[in-house]
């Protein structure tokens, strides 16, 4: 593994954070040599590892205090802050340890309810307040604060290094660590994290105080020292120790099982696999709890995958006790997706989630009578999904931790390929499994992001680097969506997808062209599982008499205005179908109509279509729980009704253009915004089909009758 240390990023990072008179010289120290840490995911990933550092501050009233900062749970090292280090009393954490270690008046009963329920509290309790900035965000100290606490050292790094975990998930762990390590590292046996391992740790270091670090069998490694670059030189060697052992070994082959000559496309089986994958809310609510997908494919994730002892594999459980939180212990396995057979393979999709969430429950069942927790079973359903001749697939509540639960699995595919070579991959047991899983520690780490009201759904914009398709693409953004944005014009699009953020799925397309529009679709699916939201907002206003324009222009407006809406709905309502968890179809009508204006003939017909097109799409995919609604809006500024139109309306009309533009009973200028809000109102409205909202500021000859 590669040192990353440089003096001169050294140096340059120290005189940023030193600026902060606030904060003490170690802690800048501490966060350079943490985020050297945090930028290799072989050592940590997303918000895995903590790193401490032991300092002596004074309190308000003069008092010289020993402080250990300690990073904050779920915090991720690769951009950690001195901010994001709780700050954290030690002589009262120490105290505790030893009358633990001591025995005292505490029975085992005590320990277990208050490692528990009361450790959390008791870190809080403890915090230094060094300023108000420091505890701005609430954070929780990390699980490991008591083991950092006890290790006398000034810096202590405590990574998940992949290599360390391929190595030590065996029935002979130790005996392997010993062999690479001899004494330099104590061994310590696997604990759950948190009092006990620290209890266990503190036992394996009194035997030898001369060790340089600990290896946390089936959990960590942990290195320390009293300088920072020491202890950041100590965890990268010594990682290369271990990858120079699994080197060593001749590489296993694992025979794969004969997959069906043709699969497939990952786009039908991410629809299939995010479908079978949802919650109902309530009983015949037909309003749905769901995830998004990120796909992984790689050859060692296909030599896994397609291993004819995939079953045995799978089952062998995590790489450490940090990942069961993001990726439960068990993944869910599919057979080959064979095109010869779609519906067959869709029913055996829905067959094994429902067994996978039968063994969850008896799983839970079991650990819950026997450790007497008392915790409320969460959702029994995968978070990651292999599926051979394709890949795995991570499953989260937002792009983000879809990414997450993925780069986990990916990284556990090649850990238990390499321990197969060394060995038998072994990871700890279920009871183990359950008390991990199950501590509000641990779910504090994932617990610390909130979600909004539509996290877990995918909505698609047309028309979206216009005025109102970019607000719109905007507001379901904010509620949580994520976000594909539909344009012809690719310069617009790329600035509108530098202002919606980098999670932003931007297509090129050509609504009026079938091909582009499935396209489109394929590309929203294999990027997230699926759709959930269409906004079909694309539309020009094509002018001219109706006696006189010609044909050409007719239906030049009628392929726009009808015609793609049509194209649009139909490849959606096929997806959501084959989802089978509803969905919601919004269209951006018009006042025309309804209400025509002079010389918009082509325009308000098409539109009128399209009004007629919600109500069928409501009428004949209410069934499936597919809603379908309207907006239609007037005057609002966009590239249909732009500056040189709305100066030549209102002259022509003898007003002012403010007056124009709000020219309605209310007297108020409608935005874009404004529309973009009604969009997320209808598809918030779970028993609302058919029905067109006006957006105009009042005109009572554009309301429907």
């Amino acid at each position: 593994m590669q040192n990353l240390w440089e003096e001169t990023g050294f140096t340059t990072t120290m005189a940023e954070l030193e600026a902060d008179t606030q904060l003490p010289r170690e802690l800048a120290e501490l966060v350079y040599a943490s985020r050297l840490l945090g930028r290799e995911s072989r050592l940590v990933m997303h918000g895995g590892g903590n790193t401490s550092v032991k300092s002596q501050l004074t309190d308000v009233i003069g008092n010289k205090v020993n402080v250990l900062f300690i990073k904050g749970s779920g915090v991720d090292l690769a951009d950690v802050t001195a901010y994001d280090f709780t700050p954290v009393r030690i002589e009262p954490l120490q105290k505790l340890l030893q009358m633990i270690l001591s025995g005292g008046s505490l029975t085992d009963e005590d320990l277990k309810r208050f490692s528990n329920r009361e450790l959390k509290n008791f870190l809080f309790l403890n915090l230094f307040s060094l300023t108000d900035h420091m505890v701005r965000n609430g954070l929780t100290p990390s699980i490991e604060t008591l083991l950092h606490a006890f290790l006398p050292h000034k810096y202590i790094y405590h990574t998940h290094s992949q290599a360390l975990l391929t190595l030590t998930n065996q029935h002979d762990g130790d005996r392997l660590s010993r062999e690479v390590f001899g004494d330099r590292l104590g061994i310590v046996p696997y604990m759950r994290p948190g009092l006990e391992l620290a209890r266990s740790a503190e036992k394996v270091y009194a035997e030898n105080r001369d060790v340089e670090g600990l290896v946390l069998l089936k959990h960590g490694l942990v290195t320390f020292a009293d300088t920072s670059r020491e202890a950041y030189d100590l965890m990268i060697d010594s990682v290369s120790e271990l990858e120079e052992r699994i080197e060593q070994a001749d590489r296993k082959t694992f025979p794969s099982i004969e997959l069906p000559e043709e699969l497939l496309p990952v786009e039908k089986v991410a629809v299939m696999v995010r479908g079978a994958c949802a919650l109902e809310k309530e009983p015949d609510s037909k309003d749905y709890d769901s995830f998004i997908l990120d796909f992984r494919s790689s050859p060692e994730i296909m030599e896994y995958v397609n291993s004819d002892d995939l079953e045995t594999l799978a089952r062998k459980g995590t790489m450490t006790p940090d990942f069961i939180i993001r990726t439960k212990n068990l993944p869910l396995i599919l057979p080959p997706p064979d095109a010869t057979n779609p519906d067959g393979f869709r029913q055996s999709v829905q067959d094994a989630v429902e067994s996978y969430k039968k063994e969850y429950t008896a799983y839970f069942q079991r650990q819950h009578a026997a450790s007497g927790i008392d915790v409320e079973m969460l959702d029994p359903l995968p978070r990651v999904v292999l599926v051979p001749g394709l890949g795995l697939f991570g499953l989260g509540k937002t792009l983000r931790d879809a990414r997450i639960t993925a780069d986990i699995a990916t990284i556990t595919t090649e850990a238990v390929l390499q321990a197969e070579s060394i060995g038998c991959f072994e990871s700890i047991s279920e009871s183990e499994v359950f008390g991990v899983e199950y501590w509000d520690m641990e779910q504090a780490k994932v617990k610390r992001y909130q979600h909004d009201v539509f996290a877990g759904k995918v909505a698609m914009v047309t028309g979206a680097a216009g005025a109102i398709g970019l607000a719109t693409a905007r507001a379901f953004r904010d509620k949580g969506a994520e976000i594909a944005i539909l344009d012809l014009d690719g310069e617009s699009l790329e600035k509108a997808e530098k202002e919606l953020g980098p999670d932003t799925l931007a297509i090129v397309c050509d609504v009026t062209d079938r091909e582009s529009v499935s396209e489109a679709f394929k590309k929203i699916c294999r990027r997230f599982g699926g759709i959930d939201i269409v906004v079909s907002n694309v539309g020009a206003a094509l002018q001219g008499r109706i006696g006189d324009v010609a044909d050409e222009v007719l239906r030049k407006s009628f392929e726009l205005n009808f015609f793609s809406h049509q194209a649009i709905s139909q490849e959606a309502v096929a997806i959501m179908r084959q989802q089978g968890i509803g969905g919601n179809l919004l269209y951006n009508v018009s006042k025309q109509a309804v209400n025509p204006g002079p010389d918009f003939g082509p325009y308000g017909l098409a539109k009128a279509a399209t009004l007629f097109l919600v109500r069928q799409y409501a009428l004949d995919h209410g069934r499936d729980g597919i809603r379908a609604n309207g907006i239609n809006a007037d005057r609002i500024r966009s590239g249909l009704l732009n500056e040189d139109m709305i100066s030549s309306r209102s002259k022509a009309r003898g007003l002012s253009a403010r007056e124009y533009m709000a020219g309605n009973l209310l007297k108020l200028e409608v935005t874009a915004e404004d529309v973009a809000d009604a969009f997320v109102h209808l598809a918030l409205e779970k028993k609302t089909t058919g029905s067109i909202t006006t957006v105009d500021g009042g005109n009572i000859a554009a309301a429907l009758r």
